[in-house]
């Protein structure tokens, strides 16, 4: 799927179901329910030293939606012309990540946790790690 034509424009944030009573609240996540894909990978980042941030990189062909399960942090998404900056900060709310995006999470709160539910297995062909080597393959 060379020079992916998606936009930042196309990345939006999802309020996903939350059901709440006096013992605490639940938000559930079901696969092309409240998610527009199948979820084949779940990883979250934690312990994030302050100042640091993550991620950096784009994909070829998987999506990505991003929760703060605790705490918050800033997604900045780039698509090598527009640049947009979300902060997430409720655990019912996700950003949907689209293919041929760049993104760059920083700014984490103390404690932070990151989840991240992914439409496809780990696969290191997917990834576009350099920003120059990104910005030609949307060229393309």
């Amino acid at each position: 799927m060379p020079g992916v034509k998606t936009t930042v424009f196309d990345c939006n944030i999802m309020q996903l179901p939350r059901i709440h009573n006096r013992a605490g609240n639940i938000t559930p996540v079901e696969n092309n329910v409240h998610i527009p894909f199948a979820v084949k990978r779940i990883y979250y980042l934690y312990d994030i030293p302050g100042g640091e941030s993550r991620a950096a990189h784009g994909h070829k062909e998987l999506e990505q939606v991003i929760i703060a399960a605790s705490g918050s942090f800033d997604v900045h998404l780039d698509d090598g012309l527009n640049k947009k900056t979300i902060q997430l900060n409720r655990p019912y709310a996700g950003l949907h990540v689209k293919p041929g995006i760049w993104r760059d999470i920083s700014n984490f709160s103390s404690g932070a946790i990151c989840l991240v539910l992914a439409s496809e297995l780990y696969d290191e062909q997917d990834y576009l790690r350099d920003y120059e080597g990104f910005k030609q393959y949307k060229l393309t």
